[in-house]
C-alpha cells in the first residue's frame, strides 16, 4: 500500500510503498476514501523539516532539552547516534480521515467489515489506504453524511473541544482570532449555539468565508472596525470569549484578546501561537485563560486511545470519541456546512506535489482533501493471534547442532526505538550477517528499517517468516506483552531466537517458553542480557580475580522518571518497570557471582517504583539492587561495587571502572562511549548461530534470571523473602 511520509532530516516527501498493517485485537483495519490536510498543523511540520539543524533547535526547544538531558545521561555519542536516528527516519503525516472498515479486530463489536467510520489520531489516521485504528478513535459515520464531509471529524472536535472550553452561553459575543480551518468551524459551531461572533484573520478571503457562514463581521486585527464592531454589540463592555486559532511567533493575538475582552472573559488557546501574556492587562481584567486540549479528553492517555478504556460517561460528558461522534452529527443535521472550506480535492497519488504547492503559496486553501482509489489491489494482512497457553513443567532435550553457513540470515519481528537505535547498527554493518526480513505490525516502521538497514523484505506476516526455511534466526524485539508468545512461537519452528528482556512476564509465560523447548527439542535461546558483554566491565572482573569467601554486591540503578504517554505505564499489559528492565541487573549480578539467586526479597517505597531487591546465592553472596525512579536525572545511571576478599570492584556507569585490593588497576582515563555489551552480545549469538555452538548464556541461567525477576513481584505482593525452588 501506499503512504505519505516526510524524512525531518532531510525535509523529503515521499509517496512510500509499505507493507500492509495488521489488525490488532481493539480497533478495526479502515481503507480510507478521503483524507483531510490539516493546513496549519502540518504545514508546521514541513516547514520544520526544511529547515537547518539551527532552525530545527529554534523552533522546537523542549526537544533540545531532551536532547541535553541525554547527553548528560549517556554520553554525546550516543545521543548523537540516538538523534540521528530519529531524524533520518520517515515520519508519517495526517490525523483526520474517512473510509470503509476493511477488517474488524477481535473485542470490537461496534461496527462491521463494511461499515463507514470517521478516525482521528496522529498515528492512526494517516495519509494511507489503509490504517489500523483503536476504537476509541473511531466513530460510526451517520447516513446520508458524505464520506468527504466525515474527513473533517477530527479538525472538527479539534473545534468543538475548543468552544467547549469556552463555556460559551445563548446570546453571548465571542472573538474569534485566526480564521484559518480551525477558526472557519468555531466559528460556525458559535453560531449554532446562538452565539455572536466576531472574526479576526489578515487575509479579507477568509473574513468574507467567515461571514458567509455565520460570522457578524470580521476584519483585519489593525483595522478600527474590529474593535467597533465589538463594542456595539457588547455595549462597549467587551466579548466574553476569545478563541485562539492563530499560529505564527506574532504576539499581536493575545494583546488584541485582552483589549477586545469583558472583565473576566474567557481567553481560550486552541492554535499554537505565541503565548506572552500582556499581565498587567490580564491582570486587571482577571482574564481566565484557558487552554483545549486537542480532540478533548482521552488526548495522550494510552489506556484510553490504544486499549479502549472508556470514561463514564457521568464523570466525563465529552470525550474524544464523543466529541467525534458529536461533530459528525451536527455535519448530518446540517448545524455545521464543510463544503465552503473544500479549496481543493487531489487524487492520493498527487500526494507530494499538493503539500509543495501548499508550502510555495502557490495553492491557497483553508481544507485540502485525498481522494483514494476505491479499492486499492493489496489484500489485508491477517489477524495473527496470541492464544493463552496452559503448559506443564518442561525438561529440555538436546538440540540438534547445524552445520556453519554464511551468511547467517536474520529476521526481526519488531522494529521500534531499541531495536533501530541499539541492535541493527551493529548488525547491519557485521560480516557474515544477512538482514532477511523485519516484521512489524504498522507498515511504517517496517519500511524505514527497510531503507535504514537494507532489510531484503518487509512483511506483516510473521507466519511467512517462521515457515522461511532459508531464516536462520529471529530477533524478538517488540512490546514486552508479546515476548512470550512469540519466542514460543518461533522456537518451535526451529529458530535460534534472540528475545529482547523481559523473557516472560508470568510463571505461566515462562512454562510456555520452557514447554516449546521440550516439544521441539530446540534450546537455541538467548535474551538480550547484554551488561555481561560489556568490554570494560569484564576487564574489571578479570582484574578482580577469584574469591574465597561471599561477596557483598551493591548496584544503583537511578532510572529516573517516565514521560508521559510512555507504554511503560501500561503496567496492565506490559508489566512493571522493573518486570521489564530488571532482568538486565539480576543478570550482571549473577554473573559477577558466577551463581544463581535462591532467594529474592523486595521492598518498595509507597506512591512510586522506588524498589529495593535483595537476591541471596548459595555461598551467602548478597545482592543488593536500589531500582530508583526519584533521583536527580544528571546523576548517572548505574553504578555498581563488588566486595570481597579484602578487595572492591568499582564500575561508574560503563565509562570507570576500578580495583582496589593488594594492587590496584583503573581504567583509562580518556572519555569513551559507554558500551553496554550490545556489540559484543550479537557477535557471540550469530557466532553461536552460524557454527551450532553453544548459546552465549546458558539456558538455565536465562531462566533462573528470568524467575528472579518475577519473584520481585511476588515478594512486593506478599512483604516476605520468596525462595526460588530449584535454583542451582
Amino acid at each position: 500500500m501506499k503512504q505519505v511520509v516526510q524524512n525531518y532530516k532531510s525535509g523529503e516527501l515521499a509517496l512510500l510503498d509499505v507493507p500492509v498493517p495488521g489488525c490488532k485485537p481493539g480497533g478495526v483495519l479502515v481503507r480510507s476514501a478521503f483524507s483531510l490536510i490539516s493546513t496549519g498543523t502540518e504545514l508546521m511540520k514541513v516547514s520544520e523539516a526544511g529547515m537547518s539543524m539551527v532552525g530545527k533547535a529554534r523552533s522546537r526547544p523542549d526537544q533540545v532539552a531532551k536532547v541535553m538531558q541525554s547527553v548528560a545521561t549517556n554520553g554525546v555519542p550516543a545521543t548523537y547516534r540516538k538523534v540521528m536516528g530519529k531524524l533520518d527516519s520517515y515520519t508519517p503525516l495526517g490525523y483526520s480521515l474517512c473510509g470503509v472498515v476493511e477488517e474488524v479486530g477481535a473485542g470490537v463489536d461496534d461496527v462491521k467489515a463494511g461499515d463507514l467510520v470517521a478516525c482521528a489520531g496522529n498515528e492512526h489516521a494517516l495519509h494511507a489506504e489503509l490504517n489500523w485504528v483503536p476504537k476509541n478513535l473511531y466513530a460510526p459515520v451517520p447516513d446520508g453524511l458524505a464520506p468527504r464531509h466525515a474527513a473533517f471529524g477530527t479538525v472538527g472536535s479539534i473545534a468543538l473541544q475548543g468552544v467547549r472550553q469556552g463555556e460559551s452561553r445563548l446570546g453571548e459575543v465571542a472573538l474569534v482570532i485566526g480564521l484559518g480551518l480551525i477558526g472557519q468551524l468555531v466559528v460556525q459551531l458559535l453560531t449554532a449555539s446562538g452565539v455572536r461572533v466576531v472574526g479576526v484573520d489578515p487575509d479579507p478571503v477568509r473574513c468574507e468565508l467567515a461571514e458567509r457562514l455565520g460570522a457578524a463581521a470580521c476584519g483585519d486585527p489593525a483595522s478600527a472596525a474590529v474593535e467597533a464592531t465589538v463594542a456595539e454589540l457588547t455595549g462597549g463592555h467587551g466579548v466574553d470569549q476569545v478563541y485562539l486559532a492563530a499560529g505564527g511567533g506574532s504576539n499581536e493575538p493575545v494583546e488584541l484578546a485582552a483589549r477586545l475582552c469583558r472583565d473576566r472573559g474567557r481567553v481560550v488557546d486552541i492554535g499554537k501561537c505565541r503565548l506572552d501574556l500582556p499581565w498587567n492587562a490580564y491582570y486587571e481584567k482577571e482574564l481566565d485563560v484557558r487552554f483545549s486540549r486537542s480532540y478533548g479528553p482521552g488526548r495522550y492517555d494510552p489506556e484510553y486511545e490504544l486499549e479502549g478504556r472508556d470514561y463514564p460517561i457521568g464523570y466525563v460528558r465529552w470525550t474524544e470519541r464523543r466529541n467525534l461522534a458529536c461533530f459528525l452529527d451536527l455535519l448530518a443535521r446540517g448545524s455545521v456546512d464543510v463544503e465552503p472550506l473544500v479549496s481543493h480535492i487531489a487524487d492520493f497519488d498527487d500526494a507530494v506535489e499538493t503539500y509543495r504547492s501548499l508550502k510555495d503559496g502557490e495553492l491557497k486553501a483553508v481544507a485540502v482533501l485525498f481522494r483514494y482509489p476505491e479499492r486499492a489491489g493489496e489484500a489485508a494482512a491477517p489477524v495473527v493471534a496470541v492464544p493463552a497457553v496452559a503448559v506443564p513443567t518442561a525438561s529440555r532435550k538436546p538440540s540438534p547442532v547445524r552445520a556453519a553457513r554464511t551468511p547467517v540470515r536474520l529476521a526481526f519481528v519488531g522494529a521500534g526505538n531499541y531495536a533501530t537505535s541499539m541492535l541493527l547498527p551493529h548488525l547491519a554493518r557485521r560480516d557474515g550477517v544477512e538482514l532477511a526480513t523485519v516484521v512489524t505490525t504498522t507498515a511504517l516502521s517496517a519500511a524505514n528499517a527497510q531503507r535504514k538497514f537494507g532489510f531484503a523484505g518487509a512483511t506483516t506476516d510473521l507466519d511467512a517468516v517462521l515457515g522461511d526455511k532459508s531464516v536462520d534466526a529471529v530477533f524478538v524485539v517488540t512490546r514486552h506483552s508479546s515476548h512470550a508468545e512469540l519466542t514460543r512461537r518461533a522456537l518451535l519452528a526451529g529458530k535460534s531466537v534472540f528475545v529482547e528482556k523481559p523473557l516472560a512476564l508470568t510463571e505461566d509465560e515462562l512454562a510456555g517458553v520452557l514447554a516449546a523447548v521440550e516439544e521441539s527439542g530446540n534450546d537455541r535461546l538467548q535474551v538480550g542480557f547484554n551488561r555481561r558483554f560489556a568490554p570494560l566491565l569484564q576487564e574489571a572482573k578479570k582484574q578482580f580475580g577469584a574469591r574465597t569467601g561471599p561477596a557483598s554486591l551493591r548496584y544503583l540503578v537511578n532510572a529516573g522518571r517516565l514521560q508521559h504517554g510512555s507504554w511503560y505505564l501500561r503496567q496492565g499489559t506490559e508489566g512493571s518497570r522493573f518486570a521489564g528492565e530488571g532482568g538486565h541487573f539480576i543478570d550482571t549480578a549473577s554473573w559477577l557471582l558466577e551463581a544463581d539467586p535462591v532467594s529474592v526479597y523486595a521492598v518498595a517505597a509507597s506512591g512510586n517504583e522506588d524498589l529495593q531487591v535483595v537476591l541471596r546465592y548459595p555461598d551467602e553472596s548478597t545482592a543488593t539492587i536500589s531500582y530508583v525512579t526519584t533521583g536527580a536525572p544528571g546523576f548517572p545511571k548505574e553504578t555498581l561495587d563488588v566486595l570481597a576478599d579484602g578487595k572492591v570492584l568499582r564500575l561508574d556507569d560503563f565509562v570507570r571502572a576500578s580495583v582496589h585490593g593488594p594492587g590496584k588497576w583503573v581504567s583509562s582515563r580518556l572519555p569513551k562511549a559507554r558500551d553496554k555489551g550490545q556489540s559484543a552480545q550479537l557477535a557471540a549469538f550469530v557466532k553461536a548461530v552460524r557454527t551450532g555452538g553453544p548459546m552465549p548464556v546458558p539456558l538455565e541461567s536465562l531462566v533462573a534470571t528470568t524467575a528472579a525477576t518475577l519473584a520481585v513481584r511476588a515478594g512486593l505482593a506478599g512483604g516476605a523473602p520468596v525462595t526460588l525452588a530449584g535454583a542451582r
